[in-house]
């Protein structure tokens, strides 16, 4: 078998270990489902919020709460990480005829299954509540990777400072950086009536990016019209794709250099 088939073998390995992990423990998972679903609720029904939106309020928020879902739940892979390299199971696949990376890739591989599932119980959230795609099945699928590509980014970003912060004890506060990162975004309200500062600042975030590129593709027009005129607005759906390259070409080889360090 070739350098890569062993590679994709040893990763497929440490999948499955995880899947196996939420066998044993699935309330984990369903609060990890029912988390997003709750927020949407409380946002869309009892705290509201559409600051700036033309409208229906639940096709804006509903993309938004699509991007939000990608950022959030992080904490389970990084406790993962940080958990295996203290009880020495690290130590123990490093005794045995196995690729290197393959533990990371096979944790990200899982998390990734997670959130497509996650992302499956919002989309049906989305319907219930009376939210619907427009542009076609094209479309609606390139939402769903510009998606998925956001949560694949922000993983290798939490792999990374879950190593760095190197105790399970000390990943919720890592994990309280996500939510500045989260609501610094056009999630819930459009830039365009936040003060200008901060209406820059939001139309940025990678995050919104994301949510704006959602609501390109699939909303409304009226939807895609409240994201404004600014140049980060006409190209959402380019930040959308460059924002997650950029994270990743920083932090994948960045967590991969840090792992290698800690498993030797």
């Amino acid at each position: 078998m070739s350098a890569i088939g062993w590679a994709v073998a040893d990763s497929w390995t440490i999948t499955r270990r995880e899947l196996a992990h939420w066998a044993r423990e699935p309330a984990q998972i369903v609060i990890g489902l029912a988390f997003p679903v709750m927020m949407l609720l409380m946002f869309g029904y009892l705290i509201g919020g559409g600051s700036g939106v033309e409208g229906r309020y639940i096709d804006y928020l509903i993309p938004g709460m699509f991007a939000l879902t990608m950022a959030f739940g992080l904490e389970a892979t990084m406790l993962a990480v940080t958990q295996d390299l203290n009880k020495g199971v690290i130590d123990r696949f490093r005794s045995m005829p196995m690729a290197n990376g393959a533990v990371l890739i096979g944790r990200s591989a899982a998390d990734m299954l997670q959130s497509a599932l996650g992302l499956a119980v919002m989309i049906g959230a989305g319907y219930a509540v009376g939210w619907r795609a427009h542009g076609g099945p094209g479309a609606f699928l390139a939402a769903v990777a510009l998606l998925l590509l956001l949560r694949f980014a922000m993983l290798w970003i939490g792999i990374h400072l879950a190593m760095v912060a190197g105790r399970p004890e000390l990943v919720q506060a890592v994990q309280i950086l996500v939510w500045p990162f989260a609501f610094l975004s056009n999630a819930f309200a459009a830039p365009g009536s936040m003060p200008d500062w901060l209406g820059s600042l939001v139309e940025w975030n990678p995050l919104s990016a994301t949510a704006a590129a959602v609501r390109h593709l699939v909303g409304p027009p009226e939807i895609a019209q409240a994201a404004g005129a600014s140049w980060a607005a006409r190209h959402a759906e380019l930040l959308a794709v460059g924002w997650p390259l950029v994270l990743l070409a920083v932090f994948f080889p960045l967590a991969v250099r840090r792992f290698g360090r800690l498993s030797h």
